[in-house]
């Protein structure tokens, strides 16, 4: 689905004071860009139409990674789990998880990190859940995990003795190998209780190398580096954890319904990969 520039109207954020960047075009503006958001510049939709004229499916990358986040957090919430971590939250786009997770157990708590000014602009709407449950926002940068953690443990609605499902979705393709992303990855998983789930995404240019060279290019243009990894790159995030069905897959194929997220034709449509896994 395309979307329409002239409708498109600059978001106005209440904090006047805040760097956010409006010089130059950032990932998470864009991903609102493909989804049909309104919270992007100009600056964010030129390079996002850059970018898609080198792959015009990323708008079905991204609504293929948004059906299934959706799918993910029902599946979570519906085997019990009542915490969620969202890691790399991004801005804020309806349903979100806490939205998800509440429809199917009213109770969840859900705490969103990101470290994102602007999507700190617009963190009230990941905060309207229901009087069961609970929200928080936390500023904090995925790439220090143990800091994350501690600001996490300081919202005091996350209880680290049951299990939590952290979500790293649409993230990881933007951690470079330098960061080291297994680590990473295992420094969170290592702080949370046995029963506890990892649901993530990641892009992959298994299906459409050149393009997706391309889209790279393009971000590192815009100060953004991104590294796309093969199937068996991204089975390494589950090291230790027991995959769910289907295990590592393409994301429009995991655990699919019916009006849930385009159809597509081939798999390099979604390029994207997602799974599920348990901490035993």
């Amino acid at each position: 689905m395309g979307v329409t520039v002239a409708n498109q109207q600059e978001p106005e954020p209440d904090m006047a004071d805040m760097n956010l960047g409006q010089d130059r075009a950032h990932s998470a503006r864009m991903y609102d860009y493909y989804l049909g958001g309104k919270t992007n510049y100009a600056v964010d939709r030129e390079a996002a139409r850059e970018v898609m004229r080198a792959f015009p499916a990323i708008e079905t990358v991204a609504r293929v990674n948004r059906a299934y986040m959706h799918r993910a957090m029902r599946f979570l919430a519906g085997q019990g789990v009542r915490q969620f971590i969202d890691v790399g939250t991004g801005i804020p786009t309806a349903p979100n998880v806490h939205q998800v997770v509440q429809e199917v157990a009213p109770e969840c708590c859900v705490v969103y990190v990101d470290n994102d000014p602007i999507v700190l602009v617009y963190a009230d709407s990941l905060l309207s859940g229901t009087s069961q449950g609970q929200t928080a926002y936390v500023d904090g940068d995925a790439t220090k995990p143990a800091d994350v953690l501690a600001a996490v443990k300081a919202e005091d609605i996350i209880d680290f003795d049951r299990p939590i499902a952290l979500s790293l979705h649409a993230l990881l393709h933007f951690v470079p190998d330098e960061h080291d992303p297994y680590e990473l990855v295992a420094t969170f998983m290592d702080a949370l209780p046995a029963g506890s789930f990892l649901s993530l995404t990641h892009c992959t240019g298994d299906f459409a190398p050149g393009p997706w060279q391309a889209i790279t290019d393009t971000y590192a243009r815009q100060g953004t580096s991104v590294r796309v990894r093969s199937r068996t790159e991204v089975a390494r995030f589950f090291d230790g954890l027991i995959l769910e069905e289907p295990g590592v897959t393409v994301g429009h194929r995991w655990r699919p319904e019916p009006a849930s997220g385009p159809s597509l034709a081939h798999d390099a449509q979604a390029s994207l990969y997602a799974g599920v896994a348990r901490k035993p």
